[in-house]
């Protein structure tokens, strides 16, 4: 048996508006991307790219295999069934649009340290994760089967008694696409493969409060306002790599694993003063903060008991109010995009590999400046 890593790719669930739809297309090219340049490294023996329609399968590069599902999705069983039919020693997990800033050199490398240990599993985030590599494959016999790969490594790790090794922090290995603001910071900020960075050039959004945050982060005169699921790392980052000051309200961190995340559960300070002084004082205040604020809205959303749709949270993130339907989300965003500030609103990719690809964009447009000028 080979004993090279088998690179597993899932993909599907991302359908049914027409701003889901959008985002499940920039997910396939994510993954078309990810699985040629991994592929090209011959550091994997195979590429199984696993969905829920065959809708890639006239574009899939040689040497990928389609898996699709035959059942209702659980992703534990699913990475288990493929795991174990296959009798995989050392799968590479990733989602689609997991990491889409990884290069196939990454790719290879982490396939290079797997190759060469037992009992490991590698994460890009071990709390949250979007890949994981681990050997012996049988291990996942050993876990609860969860039902997101969040929870991948950790689960790994206590109940099958494997080694946690986790990739650096960085852009590389934090950004992911969650979000249609995802798409939209990645627009900006370059590094995406080839079919994605095609795909995003007739992508829609407004660019402006990504803009205007960027020039802020390189300005030590200026304030940036930065609340919601903001973990250490990236907070560490920030006081790094910014000249301005930071604002931080950090909250609801590991929301979702610990199941906080439904409606009514969740505790945000930014959610109290909102109910309590109203969405306009809310932003007026905001205003006088910072000079621009990105928000996680989610800790919000949950604590306000907000059960809005999927499409509704998108819509949002791109500041689309006359696309949402939820009376409280429409509101919240036209006052967003009405603010007396720039006001960024997303999930946790957001304030995290999000903010930081969006730092290193701003030194470099920074430098650019200072190059004209000399």
């Amino acid at each position: 048996m080979s004993q090279l890593p088998v690179l597993i790719v899932f993909l599907g669930g991302m359908r049914g508006s027409p701003i889901e739809d959008e985002l499940g297309r920039a997910l396939a090219e994510s993954a078309l991307d990810l699985i040629e340049e991994a592929l090209a490294t011959d550091a994997f023996e195979l590429a199984l790219l696993v969905a829920d329609n065959d809708s890639l399968a006239t574009r899939l590069p040689s040497g990928v295999e389609l898996d699709l599902d035959s059942e209702p999705f659980h992703f534990g069983k699913r990475l288990a069934d493929v795991i174990g039919k296959r009798r995989i020693e050392r799968p590479l997990y990733v989602g689609a649009g997991g990491v889409p800033l990884q290069r196939g050199s990454d790719l290879a490398a982490i396939a290079q340290r797997l190759s060469g240990s037992e009992n490991v599993v590698i994460s890009n985030n071990y709390f949250s994760a979007d890949l994981v590599a681990f050997t012996p494959g049988d291990a996942i016999s050993r876990i609860d089967l969860p039902d997101a790969d969040n929870f991948l490594p950790r689960l790994l790790h206590d109940q099958a008694g494997l080694v946690s090794e986790a990739l650096p922090r960085s852009s590389a290995t934090q950004f992911n696409i969650d979000s249609p603001a995802d798409l939209a910071i990645l627009k900006m900020c370059g590094g995406a493969g080839p079919r994605l960075t095609e795909y995003l050039v007739s992508f829609q959004a407004r660019t402006e409060p990504y803009e205007q945050l960027m020039t802020r982060l390189v300005d030590p005169k200026a304030e940036v306002v930065v609340a919601g699921r903001v973990g250490s790392a990236a907070w560490a980052y920030l006081e790094r790599e910014t000249a301005c000051r930071i604002r931080l309200f950090s909250e609801e961190r590991g929301m979702q694993a610990a199941g906080r995340d439904g409606p009514g559960v969740a505790r945000s300070l930014l959610a109290f003063h909102l109910r309590d002084v109203g969405m306009p004082k809310f932003f007026q205040q905001l205003a006088e903060l910072g000079d621009v604020a990105c928000i996680d809205t989610r800790p919000m959303l949950s604590h306000l008991g907000i059960d809005a749709s999927r499409p509704d949270r998108f819509n949002s993130d791109l500041g689309c109010s006359e696309q949402i339907e939820n009376p409280f989300l429409r509101e919240f965003t036209q006052a967003a995009v009405e603010a007396p500030l720039p006001v960024i609103l997303g999930g946790h990719s957001l304030v995290s590999g999000g903010l930081m690809l969006l730092t290193e964009a701003a030194w470099r447009e920074e430098d650019k400046r200072i190059e004209s000028r000399g």
